[in-house]
């Protein structure tokens, strides 16, 4: 292979030169040719970002309100000479850094797994066939084809194109899409001006082409300028930084109080200098809860790989947040709510109305009149109508290894190429001079085309009411030319829509001059020639998942480009529509409301017919009036703004384009609706899971901090070292905390209506439950405390039982938490999350080196207790257990948070 660099610019050459100077052809490279210049060149890929030193990672653990706390401490202890104290200070602050740097990297990992289930692929002419392959594997001297919707996977030179346009503004910076064709330009021409050229990582809006790589990775115009656009959102979410926000208001809170004990215990109690330090020091470390930013960033990652696992790829963390309230899914019907193994099933023309048989793409059925099989011999309107179908199509129907069929290109091509099949239409002798591909706001495709006899003949197929509109004429029943009897074909399109049917109108015209074809050649003067009525059958799955989400609170609306009769039939079907309601509003009804008029009835209407683009961003922003929380399916470029505007954009990992994928923030691995409404039940699995941390979490802070106020405000011996609140803050934050992050779903979560985004993560009745836990833990705390220490044990012995009361009280309420506001006393609190068990051992474990460890009891100034001290505070676990479990049966009495969240 040539080295491209040493000759003139590739845009200035002709096609067959730049042919030439890549050692390539119109027809590719053979897959041997492909590897040997893999090998050479490397893949097709930009290097990623320089990775954050490790150092620059370690020091940003300690940006962070509750590090700083910390490290004030500590240096307070070293001018006081407590150097064991400076030291436990400061190992847990390297501890609490060390535990943020592991779960950031986890969370990264998880993030980092999503990145490599978004590569783009490419059509690539390999061996003399086409075939889909992985961007990365493309080289120099490939021929890739190109259609709108389609991300530009390498830098090429144009070899023929069809009113292509390509949206360079990440490149040049031009607002509006560029046109594109193959003819050459000047070699000075600017990036912007090189026309004939398509550049890695720009979209294609309209047309076709097919061009041959000139440069790969860091070859590419973008490679040069080393610009890498990240697939992924960062880990921060609006949540997160609420809960950031939170952390510092509190910080802000504890250092008002903190003041009040310094004047309160010095002034009104006398304290000793020292004494107040520690106690304000662990009553500032006590109520900081350090670990929630961190712990809610692992949730959320955790909560993408279990998303991804279900063939749901979340692209943007915050949609995570947000599939949890989603009160209404826009869903496309065809391969989302349907199979996509569309069949011919009904074949319509002037003479007779024909019925198909077989499912699937294998040609295995005939064609027939009646009970008669037919052939194409002696039925010229069936081989008129078979012709269009045939020729008109990009798609390829083959036998894999495995000796199943299967399809290459669009599904409802794949059904037409299969009818021909079964007809026996030969190709032999048909050449393509041109094309204008479908379109879907034109929804028609037109070929150009030479038949056997070397006339030229321009051929059509689309939707039947764009066709219709394109007529003058119609193919009689003797094979004759006569005028269009309109009437007459828009009763056959109802009739098969009724039935649930695709339709689709096949027409020829007129061969235009020349060996070009445009949208003016196709845009009157045409006749028609007949109608295939095809059917998706819906997908079971997709059906059960409607009923799931309709107890969910979840509306199900089904937006299609079929015909209205086709729609209704359909959802009928599927569930979606019951009762003699609106049922159905087609695209141009829609056309003609007003945007005051289509809010009132949008929320009424179920399916959507005859629809474009255009009219699902008015759906969604008519149904966001009515403070709906929307997720929009789509799959074409021009579905990008839709998916945009929508609360949660989801696109179609198989069918839908590179630009959609990058407008949504869900990719359906598998175009399957109920993926759509796993992925939601698994968002509002992550909320709960989000919400039972915050309500473990904070009352567990709250407590410790409460035992220190009191303390201080009450002029009591100080129930806790600042290097014991450090032991338990550490031992939660390492075993308890993370436990939670990992529970299922709760029974019925999709048996409630959905969250209103809006609702803080806390509301006023979980407020109250945060003060009474908190109350109820730290009471119990100070109870333990001044019994055993009024009984006789040492200082350190009480205080270590106080630690140990802390401990228990934290381990009960986690399996209070288990559950948000169902009762927690039931068997299945101890089953279905394994790493509870684990974290509750591990904290147990924790706890008795505490307490009988020699080195331990130095570090922190534990001491041995006897088995009735454990048993004492063990009691007084489960009572705080018992007495939060009352809390919530009262809350579930009153119905405090509205329905009970199972």
């Amino acid at each position: 292979m040539q080295q491209i660099t040493d000759q003139p610019p590739v845009w200035a050459t002709p096609v067959d030169e730049v042919l030439d100077r890549l050692d390539t052809s119109r027809d590719g490279l053979t897959r041997e040719q492909a590897q040997r210049r893999l090998t050479e060149v490397g893949p097709n890929r930009l290097p990623p970002p320089e990775p954050t030193p490790w150092w620059r990672r370690v020091l940003a653990q300690f940006q962070d309100t509750l590090i700083y706390i910390l490290l004030a401490s500590a240096a307070a202890k070293a001018a006081l000479g407590d150097w064991v104290d400076f030291t436990v200070i400061l190992a847990v602050a390297v501890i609490n850094a060390a535990i943020g740097l592991i779960q950031e990297g986890r969370a990264e990992k998880a993030l980092a797994g999503i990145r490599t289930m978004l590569s783009v692929q490419a059509d690539v002419r390999r061996d003399g066939g086409w075939e889909r392959v992985d961007a990365e594997d493309l080289v120099p001297g490939d021929v890739v084809r190109l259609r709108g919707g389609d991300k530009v996977p390498a830098d090429l030179r144009l070899l023929v194109a069809s009113n292509l346009q390509a949206e360079e503004s990440a490149l040049t910076g031009e607002s509006v899409p560029s046109a594109k064709d193959a003819d050459v330009v000047a070699a000075d021409a600017g990036v912007g001006d090189r026309t004939d050229m398509v550049f890695s990582g720009t979209l294609i809006t309209q047309g076709s082409a097919r061009g041959v790589v000139t440069a790969t990775g860091q070859q590419t115009e973008v490679g040069k300028i080393q610009t890498l656009v990240d697939e992924v959102e960062p880990l921060e979410t609006p949540l997160s930084r609420q809960l950031d926000a939170f952390g510092k208001a509190l910080a802000l809170l504890i250092a008002v109080l903190a003041v009040v004990m310094v004047v309160v215990g010095r002034v009104v109690h006398d304290f000793a200098g020292a004494d107040l330090v520690s106690a304000t020091i662990g009553f500032a470390v006590a109520a900081v809860p350090e670990g929630l930013p961190a712990l809610v960033t692992i949730i959320l990652a955790l909560g993408v790989q279990q998303m991804a696992r279900e063939r749901a790829i979340t692209r943007k963390l915050p949609a995570v947040e947000t599939l949890g309230s989603v009160t209404t899914i826009c869903s496309d019907k065809t391969g989302t709510l349907t199979k996509n193994e569309m069949t011919v099933r009904t074949v319509v023309t002037r003479a007779r109305t024909y019925e198909v048989t077989g499912i699937g793409y294998a040609p295995d059925g005939e064609i027939r009149d009646g009970d008669t099989p037919v052939t194409l011999d002696g039925h010229d309107d069936l081989t008129a109508l078979v012709t269009v179908m045939a020729r008109c199509n990009d798609a390829v129907v083959r036998v894999d290894e495995d000796g199943r069929w299967g399809l290459v290109g669009v599904p409802t091509d794949g059904a037409l190429r299969t009818l021909a099949l079964k007809a026996g239409f030969d190709a032999e002798g048909w050449a393509r001079v041109d094309v204008v591909p479908f379109d879907s706001q034109t929804k028609y495709m037109a070929t150009l085309d030479h038949d056997p006899e070397g006339a030229a003949v321009l051929l059509v197929k689309g939707a039947p009411d764009r066709i219709l509109d394109r007529c003058a004429r119609q193919r009689s029943a003797d094979g004759t030319s006569e005028a269009l009897d309109r009437w007459w074909w828009e009763q056959h399109i109802d009739d098969l829509g009724a039935q649930g049917l695709r339709v689709l109108a096949a027409a020829v015209g007129p061969a235009p001059a020349g060996d070009r074809v445009a949208d003016e050649d196709v845009s009157e003067g045409l006749e028609i020639v007949g109608l295939v009525g095809i059917v998706d059958p819906p997908r079971p799955e997709a059906v059960a998942a409607i009923e799931k989400c309709r107890r969910a609170g979840i509306t199900v609306k089904m937006i299609t480009g079929d015909h209205a009769g086709t729609a209704l039939a359909i959802g009928r079907e599927m569930g979606l529509v019951h009762g003699e309601g609106i049922g159905v509003l087609t695209g141009a009804e829609l056309e003609a409301m007003s945007t005051e008029q289509l809010r009132e009835v949008v929320r009424e209407v179920d399916v959507y017919a005859r629809t474009s683009p255009e009219h699902k961003i008015r759906i969604v922003s008519a149904l966001q009036h009515h403070r709906e929380v929307v997720a929009m399916t789509g799959d074409g470029v021009n579905d990008a703004p839709a998916l945009t505007q929508a609360d949660v954009g989801v696109a179609m990992g198989i069918k839908g384009t590179e630009a959609t994928k990058e407008a949504a923030d869900v990719v359906l691995a598998d175009d399957n609706f109920a993926t759509i409404e796993r992925a939601v039940e698994e968002g509002r699995r992550i909320y709960d899971n989000v919400r039972k941390s915050v309500l473990f979490l904070l009352p567990t802070n709250g407590a410790q901090a409460l035992v220190m106020l009191i303390a201080v405000l009450f002029g009591m011996t100080l129930p806790l070292e600042p290097v014991q609140v450090l032991w338990i803050n550490m031992v939660t934050a390492v075993t308890l905390s993370l436990a939670l992050a990992y529970e299922g779903a709760e029974p019925g979560v999709m048996d409630r209506a959905p969250r209103d985004p809006r609702e803080s993560v806390v509301d006023l009745a979980y407020g109250w439950r945060i003060v009474v836990v908190s109350l109820l833990i730290g009471g119990a705390t100070l109870l333990v405390f001044t019994s055993t220490y009024d009984a006789g044990l040492r200082l350190a012995e009480a205080r270590t039982a106080a630690v140990t009361m802390l401990a228990l009280g934290q381990l009960a309420y986690l399996f209070n938490s288990r559950y948000l506001d169902r009762s927690s006393l039931t068997p299945a609190v101890l089953r279905g999350n394994k790493v509870v068990w684990i974290a509750s051992a591990a904290m147990v474990v924790s706890q008795l080196a505490f307490v009988y460890l020699p080195f331990m009891n130095t570090w922190f100034g534990s001491a041995p207790i006897g088995l009735d001290i454990w048993g004492y505070t063990a009691a007084l676990a489960v009572a705080v257990f018992l007495l939060v479990e009352a809390g919530k049966a009262v809350d579930r009495w009153r119905g405090a948070h509205g329905e009970i969240r199972a």
